[in-house]
């Protein structure tokens, strides 16, 4: 590992970059000589703080929008500009790491990104595709997509009636509402199809793929084990443990955050009795439409127990209900801020529980902390998450949504009250988030399952490089050597 340079390249959206830099520092922990982490040139400017560890750097690919403007609205054009730039640009990075004596040994690219793997193939650099979604997410992706029997061509035709549901071993079936939005041919995020399908044939064309998965073995282990030939790889949760386990403290975070946090809401936090509080955020993305805000509101109201709800400034427009939330929340004993750092609130004693959208970064980081959800899914892969934290992991339960798709103040408050009341199930919720906190601590600490599988990985990757090393001599752009 002393010569092996690592080039970690993420898209810039809150999801995507903490879970890389996290794999950033533990592969320099792992040994790694040095590791640089790439995002777009707009997106790096975005970052508000840079986590600072020995041997990680930092450097940037174009996606073709390089101030920020977006020169076109249609999601197509925006990818394949994406791609063209970013494979231009993403060459010419690795180059000039090679002229600057630092080649790159290793590349590994995440979701958005499949051409990467094209670029690394064509300099002779051997790559992996870590998949920041859940491991039945990659199933449902890989039984769409793959070449030998997926069902997207049935979704895409007329002529054929689609299946009615999809069976991944060792779960219930999965309905069209439980599917990621992405894989629907009709779905709202259809664009994103041909990227997916790009994913699934790069990992194809490969005789032995490395997917690096940010999940842990026996979380999702049938699925692990029943996902074709991909043979994925689960190193997470990549997340930050110091402020949850004291065999951690002295670790690091290495993470970052694309908005301002507040300062007030740990201590309001200390104020409040433990496990009193309902946390609600719904991410970097998702945007609750007005109603649904009014909705959520009357809901944590009618709990009479106090909160803490993110509300981000580019949520509402209406100035005027903006103040009248404020207002109102102020009256009954709630906070909102515009952003928070997630971990360290989940990490807090009095969070009972949190409603949540079901992104799986969110996800992950809920059971970690081992908080009860009570999941609002909004769209991509957050209703498979949903599906799972009810009726697989049981640590928490699905709102549903009315006849116009809004989730009501009586249903907010219902599921708040199975998963924080006294009730039979409440208490078995309780006691699987705690469960799955424990063995999630357990799957990264030293002889871990996840620790485990990345040291097997690197030591894998170790091997491959010499042998190819004895074969050749070097990469065909990638061979420039220094004395």
């Amino acid at each position: 590992m002393e010569n092996q340079h690592f080039l970690l390249i993420t898209c810039p959206f809150q999801g995507h970059l903490n879970p890389m830099l996290q794999l950033a520092k533990n592969l320099r922990q792992a040994g790694a000589a040095r590791v640089t982490f790439a995002t777009t040139v707009h997106g790096l400017t975005q970052i508000k703080t840079f986590p600072s560890l020995d041997g990680l750097y930092y450097a940037s690919f174009s996606d073709g929008f390089d101030d920020g403007i977006k020169h076109t609205t249609n999601s197509q054009d925006m990818l394949s500009e994406l791609k063209r730039a970013g494979s231009q640009t993403l060459t010419e990075l690795i180059m000039t790491f090679s002229k600057n004596c630092h080649p790159v040994s290793f590349l590994i690219y995440t979701l958005i990104l499949p051409w990467a793997a094209d670029v690394a193939r064509y300099m002779s650099i051997p790559s992996a595709l870590l998949y920041i979604q859940s491991a039945t997410s990659l199933a449902l992706c890989h039984h769409f997509f793959n070449r030998h029997g997926g069902v997207y061509d049935l979704y895409n035709s007329s002529e054929n009636k689609p299946p009615s549901s999809i069976q991944v071993p060792g779960l219930p079936p999965f309905e069209t509402e439980d599917i990621p939005s992405f894989l629907l041919p009709n779905g709202p995020h259809s664009s994103l199809n041909p990227v997916f399908q790009h994913h699934i044939q790069v990992l194809e064309q490969e005789p032995s793929p490395w997917v690096l998965l940010n999940t842990f073995d026996c979380l999702e282990e049938e699925v692990i084990v029943a996902i074709g030939n991909i043979s994925p790889i689960p190193i997470g949760p990549l997340i930050p443990f110091a402020l949850l386990d004291k065999n951690h403290q002295s670790d690091t975070s290495c993470r970052c955050d694309l908005f301002e946090k507040s300062t007030e809401y740990i201590q309001w936090l200390n104020s409040k009795p433990k496990r009193s509080v309902i946390y609600i955020s719904f991410g970097s993305i998702a945007v609750l439409q007005k109603n649904q805000m009014e909705e959520m509101l009357l809901g944590l109201i009618g709990t009479c127990r106090p909160f803490l709800w993110i509300i981000r400034p580019s949520d509402n427009k209406d100035t005027e209900f903006d103040e009248m939330v404020r207002e109102k929340v102020n009256k009954e004993k709630g906070l909102i801020v515009p952003w928070c750092s997630q971990m360290e609130v989940l990490a807090h004693e009095s969070i009972g529980c949190c409603i949540m959208h079901c992104g799986w970064n969110s996800t992950m980081e809920s059971l970690v902390a081992g908080i009860p959800v009570v999941g609002l899914p909004q769209f991509a892969d957050q209703t498979t998450n949903a599906k799972m934290i009810e009726e697989v992991w049981r640590n928490g339960v699905r709102a549903r949504v009315n006849e116009v798709g809004i989730v009501e103040a009586e249903e907010i408050r219902r599921c708040l009250e199975v998963v924080i009341g006294s009730g039979e199930r409440g208490q078995e919720i309780r006691s699987n988030a705690k469960k799955w906190s424990g063995l999630a601590l357990d799957a990264v600490k030293d002889g871990g399952s996840s620790h485990n599988n990345l040291k097997a990985f690197l030591e894998n990757v170790t091997t491959s490089a010499k042998m190819i090393n004895n074969v050749f001599d070097g990469g065909a752009e990638n061979k420039t050597r220094c004395n």
